[in-house]
């Protein structure tokens, strides 16, 4: 059984873990995530990333989610990162992540939710995830990451 709940300290070296082990994210990518963290993590009074972990039966952290409303604008949410340890993908667990925030985004009156990632091959799986759970691609900035490699930006209107 999943369980969500906020991040805590101690969840900072199972998460990057989690991050590293799924090798989808480059070294600079890794560090980005792990800033949020930090932020979140030591800056009690910042509303700009809010992370939630999930674990499993043994207490062991097996996701996380970071998300948070996108500055200057009404109700718009930005999802920066969701990542699943590998051990437990295919099992529901960022299905469960991912629509727990969703949840959270509409309590807190969010109506639409923004999630950009990269059109490499090695995303069709992300990419996929995010169709399966009704987000559209609303734009494709070519090139954007490097040659070769557009952001595409999907989107989910509640």
């Amino acid at each position: 059984m999943i369980q969500i709940r906020k991040m805590l300290p101690q969840d900072r070296e199972p998460v990057n873990e989690i991050i590293s082990q799924t090798q989808m994210f480059t070294e600079a990518e890794i560090a980005v995530a792990m800033e949020l963290i930090d932020i979140y993590l030591t800056h009690k009074e910042q509303k700009d990333y809010i992370i939630y972990i999930a674990e499993d039966e043994r207490k062991e952290v097996v996701g996380y989610v970071c998300y948070g409303p996108t500055p200057a604008t009404e109700g718009t949410f930005d999802l920066y990162w969701i990542a699943v340890s590998p051990a437990v993908q295919q099992q529901g667990v960022g299905k469960k992540l991912l629509a727990f925030t969703e949840q959270e985004i509409m309590r807190h009156n969010g109506r639409m939710i923004i999630i950009e990632t990269s059109s490499q091959p090695k995303y069709k799986p992300t990419q996929d995830f995010y169709i399966r759970n009704h987000y559209e691609v609303e734009a494709r900035i070519k090139d954007f990451y490097r040659i070769g490699d557009d952001r595409l930006i999907f989107v989910k209107r509640f």
